[in-house]
């Protein structure tokens, strides 16, 4: 199969990159803005037409999530646009598509984990502009999947974990909010699932995904150090009305994955070990 990755260079698409030499039974158009910039809708069909892609990954989206609530046109072009372009031009070349989701659809006020048939309510920029980004995937190519996912990190990248190690180092204390909880994603766990999917062929629909367990932005840094080996910083749990940003955070924003480990009979690492993993190649 002849597949298209955009936003090669972020942390899920460079963990596709890692990935694709495990799977070699398919050829690989890895791009990001320099080679594809798919906010130009005539570059994208040009590229996938020449290509001959079969099936687009898109990884590509505008994250910076505070930023995003003073650049939403910028936000809506890259979540919005751009994703709409990339389904319009798959469903007339006869190719499948994968859209990249968040947990920011939701507004984080539920108690119970969101189902993929949890009414969307997004709460930010970012969280609208990839839900309108959904909708135009689903509505304009047939054979899409749409994953959410949260807290996405690797080894790649500016991420959180990265950033709790560095702080950890620097510092003796460190104030973590508590009160927002969810679960990490090793975005390498989310590129396994991916190919997964390809692999075993393309079921349309909506999908959760993140790593398995719960845990609050503290729990997750008191982890990261504790198996990092780091034991001269303390950590401090901070409500979130003490680190006031921009943009609202979901408060509660664990994902149900059932749909997705029964519909492609995958299973899924418990948080904490796919962490270990993630600190082991850094």
């Amino acid at each position: 199969m002849r597949i298209l990755v955009t936003g090669a260079n972020g942390q899920l698409g460079n963990e596709m990159q890692v990935l694709a030499k495990e799977n070699m039974q398919h050829t690989y158009y890895f791009t990001d803005v320099e080679e594809l910039d798919i906010c130009n809708k005539d570059a994208i069909w040009a590229y996938i037409a020449e290509k001959q892609i079969e099936l687009i990954v898109n990884c590509a989206a505008y994250t910076a999530v505070d930023k995003a609530e003073d650049n939403p046109e910028l936000a809506r072009q890259l979540n919005c646009e751009a994703p709409k372009e990339l389904a319009r031009a798959a469903q007339f070349h006869g190719a499948a598509m994968i859209q990249v989701s968040t947990d920011y659809v939701f507004d984080g006020t539920a108690h119970t984990p969101y189902t993929e048939d949890c009414e969307p309510c997004p709460d930010s920029v970012y969280g609208t502009t990839k839900l309108a980004g959904e909708y135009e995937v689903i509505n304009n190519c047939k054979q899409a999947v749409v994953i959410r996912t949260a807290w996405l990190y690797s080894t790649f990248g500016n991420n959180f974990v990265k950033t709790m190690l560095r702080l950890g180092k620097e510092r003796d204390n460190l104030g973590v909010v508590f009160d927002q909880i969810g679960t990490p994603t090793y975005a390498n766990d989310l590129a396994q699932v991916i190919y997964s999917i390809i692999n075993k062929g393309i079921v349309p629909g909506i999908y959760h995904f993140s790593n398995e367990g719960v845990c609050s932005w503290y729990d997750f840094t008191v982890a990261i150090h504790r198996l990092a080996g780091i034991t001269s910083c303390k950590v401090r749990p901070l409500h979130t009305a003490e680190y006031p940003a921009k943009a609202n955070r979901p408060a509660y924003s664990v994902l149900d994955k059932t749909k997705i480990k029964t519909t492609f009979g995958i299973e899924i690492p418990h948080w904490e070990e796919s962490l270990e993993r993630c600190l082991e190649k850094l």
